[in-house]
C-alpha cells in the first residue's frame, strides 16, 4: 500500500461517523471488590533437551537439590551439572470468586540462562498472592508456541520467544479468592473516568429501576457510581447485578488524537475540530555521500598505494506547501487537505504536534 492509498484509508475511516451507539454497563464499569488477583511463584521446568540452565545459574541447581532432598535423595549442588532443568518464574491471574478445584492458566518464564523451554514439564509449584498465602498449585507441560532449530551461532532459526511458555489450565485453585460479595450497595468503577459518563450512568440506572421513586444510583465522582440494591432484589443481589449490566448508556469520551511516532500510526476521532489556522510545511533533505578513490603511484616510483575518501554534500529544499483551514474544520477536512498536498504520516505527526502547540487543535494529543 503506497502513501496515497494509506492516507485514503485514514480519510475514509475518519469520514465515516455513524451515530454513537449505546454501550452496556458491562463494558463501561467494573464492580468494586470483584477484581482479579495476581499470583506469582518460583519453580523448575524439567525434561529439556539440553537447553536448560548452565552451571553459571546456581539457584536452579540448588532448587533441584532441595527438591530431591525432600524426596529422600541427598546430593551436593556444587557437584551436579543438569542441562535439562531451568529455573522459571510462574505468574497467573486468579479471577474473582474462583472456587477451590477450578483451573486457571499460568505462564512460565525462564529467569536463568536457559535457551529454550520447549518440551519441558513444570514441576509442582505453589502460587502466592500479595498477602503471602498460597492460592493455587501449578504443574504441567509448558507450551512455548515457538522453537529454536539449528546448531547455534549463525546456523539456527528462532521462531517467537522460546524462553517463555504457557501451561493451559495448569494450576488448580486451592483457596477461594478474596472477593467482596455485594451487600446492600454496589459501587461501579468506571474504566475511563469521565464526569459526563458517570452522571449518565446514574441517570440511566434510576430511569430503569426507579422511574418515579427515590433514586438508587448516585454519581460520587468521575470514576465511581454507587447503587443501592432495591428491596425487590434484597435476596437476589446476583440477579440485580445481571440486570444492571444490561443497562445501556451513551458514553462520552474526550476528543483525542493518539500518535505512535515509532510506527507512524495516527488514530483520530471524527469529533476533533481545528481552529482557523494556516499551515506551511516543507522538507529540507541533506545527503552526505563518501566514496573512496584509490591513488596508485607510477611504476618504479617511490610511494605507496593510498585510499583517499571523497566526501560530497548535497542539499535539496522542497517548496513549502500551504493550506488554510477555516472555522469549524474537522479532522476529516485536515486529513483530506494534507493528503492533497502529498503529506506522509510522518508529516502529519509533525503538523499535529505543531497545531497542538499553537492551540489550534481542539483535542488531547497523546504520544505513545
Amino acid at each position: 500500500m503506497n502513501r496515497w492509498s494509506a492516507l485514503a484509508v485514514i480519510v475514509a475511516l475518519v469520514g465515516y461517523s455513524p451515530a454513537p451507539a449505546a454501550t452496556r454497563l458491562k463494558e463501561l464499569v467494573a464492580l468494586e471488590g470483584m477484581r482479579d488477583n495476581q499470583l506469582v511463584g518460583y519453580g523448575l521446568v524439567v525434561g529439556l533437551a539440553g537447553t536448560g540452565d548452565r552451571k553459571q545459574t546456581i539457584f536452579s541447581a540448588q532448587t533441584l537439590t532441595n527438591m530431591l532432598e525432600r524426596m529422600g535423595v541427598s546430593i551436593n549442588p556444587t557437584l551436579i551439572t543438569v542441562k535439562n532443568t531451568a529455573a522459571v518464574m510462574i505468574t497467573g491471574t486468579l479471577p474473582p470468586f474462583a472456587q477451590p478445584g477450578s483451573r486457571i492458566d499460568v505462564t512460565a518464564a525462564a529467569i536463568g540462562d536457559a535457551q529454550n523451554l520447549q518440551g519441558g514439564l513444570l514441576v509442582l509449584t505453589s502460587l502466592r498472592g500479595p498477602d503471602g498465602q498460597v492460592y493455587a498449585m501449578a504443574q504441567g507441560p509448558v507450551v512455548t508456541g515457538g522453537f529454536v532449530a539449528g546448531r547455534g551461532g549463525a546456523n539456527n532459526q528462532t521462531v517467537n520467544h522460546p524462553t517463555v511458555g504457557r501451561v493451559p489450565a495448569g494450576a488448580i485453585v486451592e483457596r477461594q479468592s478474596p472477593s467482596v460479595a455485594p451487600n446492600g450497595k454496589i459501587r461501579l468503577q468506571l474504566r475511563d473516568a469521565d464526569f459526563t459518563t458517570s452522571a449518565r450512568i446514574a441517570e440511566a440506572v434510576n430511569r430503569k429501576f426507579t422511574p418515579s421513586g427515590a433514586p438508587l444510583a448516585h454519581a460520587e465522582n468521575s470514576a465511581l457510581v454507587s447503587v443501592a440494591i432495591p428491596a425487590d432484589y434484597s435476596a437476589r443481589s446476583i440477579e440485580f447485578i445481571s440486570e444492571l449490566e444490561k443497562v445501556t448508556v451513551d458514553a462520552d469520551r474526550p476528543a483525542r488524537v493518539v500518535i505512535n511516532e515509532r510506527t507512524g500510526t495516527i488514530v483520530m476521532g471524527g469529533e476533533v475540530h481545528i481552529s482557523p489556522v494556516a499551515i506551511m510545511h516543507g522538507n529540507l533533505n541533506i545527503e552526505i555521500q563518501t566514496t573512496y578513490a584509490v591513488s596508485q603511484p607510477n611504476p618504479y616510483a617511490a610511494g605507496t598505494t593510498q585510499v583517499v575518501p571523497q566526501v560530497a554534500v548535497g542539499a535539496k529544499e522542497e517548496k513549502s506547501r500551504n493550506l488554510v483551514l477555516k472555522q469549524g474544520a474537522t479532522i476529516e477536512e485536515l486529513v483530506r487537505a494534507l493528503a492533497s498536498i502529498g503529506s506522509t504520516p510522518r508529516d502529519i505527526i509533525a503538523i499535529l504536534q505543531n497545531l497542538r502547540a499553537a492551540g489550534a487543535l481542539e483535542a488531547e494529543l497523546e504520544v505513545i
